[in-house]
């Protein structure tokens, strides 16, 4: 099967061509190293020309709804119009758990997506997915001053970004071979954490200094942070691999 990757040097998205690769698969990788640029939409009917399933796992680095939403808005509309020329059998999109009851942010963009994909011309997939693991060190990188890091009042499930690839790798070749569209179930981590403490434990591996203070984000989005709405439910399912397996691992080596 050829699988095309929207975001194949990412986060995630790197996992998703290791994990497709060692399926047997043949991966295109969609990303402006490859000549594809996924907003404005150029390249794209070249790369998916003989393309059995597109995994879309790109993402912006921002917490604007509006350049969420506009990043998503063109993404989608780019990848699903491009798939039906090119006779895709299956589009799989990865979300976030919660960004249907919380959709402000960076979670306004993940619901446009969500809806696109629903109405569009491809068969579809969705999973959404709890934070990965890797969250935590971009919090610490993004909210610190100087040698103090602020860090919102937030409950989290961290899930191992390999382990959300392998399940869009297997949604994938379950789409082409005939499982119906719609929702998969959720897929969250093994365990739920407070942000402030995942921080930490990232701050102490990499060697990072200074105290982590927790600050209650005002609003909607603040709310869910707090509340549990970014938190799996019961029915879903859950990775393996626990936040300190991750850190002890390959997530975070120590600064000298």
């Amino acid at each position: 099967m050829r699988i095309a990757v929207a975001g194949g040097t990412g986060t995630v998205g790197r996992h998703v061509v290791a994990a497709a690769e060692a399926r047997g698969h043949e991966t295109v990788v969609l990303s402006r190293s490859t000549g594809v640029d996924l907003v404005a939409g150029t390249g794209l009917d070249a790369a998916l020309d003989g393309v059995d399933a597109v995994v879309d796992v790109a993402s912006v680095p921002t917490q604007s709804a509006k350049a969420s939403t506009a990043f998503f808005r063109a993404v989608t509309t780019h990848l699903l119009a491009a798939g039906e020329r090119a006779g895709v059998r299956r589009h799989v999109a990865l979300s976030i758990v919660g960004s249907d009851r919380a959709p402000h942010g960076y979670y306004a963009g993940k619901a446009v997506q969500e809806d696109l994909v629903a109405r569009g011309p491809v068969p579809w997939t969705l999973l959404r997915a709890t934070q990965f693991h890797e969250f935590a060190g971009q919090l610490l990188g993004q909210l610190s001053l100087g040698p103090l890091a602020l860090v919102p009042v937030m409950r989290s499930q961290p899930v191992a970004a390999r382990e959300v690839a392998e399940r869009l790798v297997v949604l994938a070749e379950e789409g082409v071979a005939g499982a119906a569209p719609g929702r998969a179930r959720d897929l969250g981590g093994p365990e739920v954490l407070r942000m402030a403490d995942a921080v930490r434990a990232y701050a102490r591996a990499t060697g990072r200094r200074g105290p982590v203070v927790e600050v209650p984000l005002p609003g909607a989005m603040g709310r869910a942070f707090r509340d549990g709405t970014l938190v799996a439910g019961p029915d879903a399912d859950r990775g393996t691999q626990t936040f300190a397996q991750w850190l002890a691992g390959t997530g975070a080596p120590a600064r000298r």
